[in-house]
């Protein structure tokens, strides 16, 4: 076996490993985000329980503010989820949709894993980086909770 070829597997090994750990990773993501969603409407609907009481304001405040940041991060998990159906970049189903049996079948007369990889990457970065945001509003949230529950004593 040459090098060249001896490169080339450990290429096309590579590229398949790495495209089953990206789309593991956004698998991952919508798993989290669904669990944290869960949780923030369970919060949520906790303070919807209280919210006809009577409160010193302090604590009204405090709520105020952590059902923002509850709702916030709500949003961003929503948005972790969301399909992204766009299929601008030449190497997703979204894009093969569009195409008819032939324009499919040219695609793929080339290695497209990269191209693949690179987008479902960009997937993943996205849906990470909202995760992360919604994890430190949720986080926030509870601080403001934990505030207002003091400010009730």
């Amino acid at each position: 076996m040459t090098t060249a070829s001896v490169q080339a597997s450990d290429t096309d090994s590579n590229l398949d490993t790495a495209l089953a750990t990206v789309a593991s990773e956004i698998s991952r993501t919508d798993g989290k985000a669904s669990l944290l969603l869960a949780f923030n409407g369970a919060v949520l609907a906790g303070l919807a329980s209280v919210a006809d009481h009577q409160l010193p304001t302090t604590a009204k405040v405090f709520g105020a503010a952590a059902v923002l940041a509850l709702a916030t991060a709500a949003v961003l998990l929503l948005l972790v989820v969301r399909p992204r159906l766009h299929g601008r970049d030449r190497a997703s189903f979204p894009y093969w949709a569009r195409l008819d049996e032939d324009e499919i079948r040219a695609c793929m007369n080339g290695d497209t894993r990269a191209a693949r990889l690179r987008v479902l990457s960009v997937i993943a970065t996205g849906k990470f980086r909202q995760l992360r945001h919604a994890v430190d509003l949720s986080l926030a949230a509870l601080a403001l909770l934990l505030a207002a529950a003091v400010g009730l004593v």
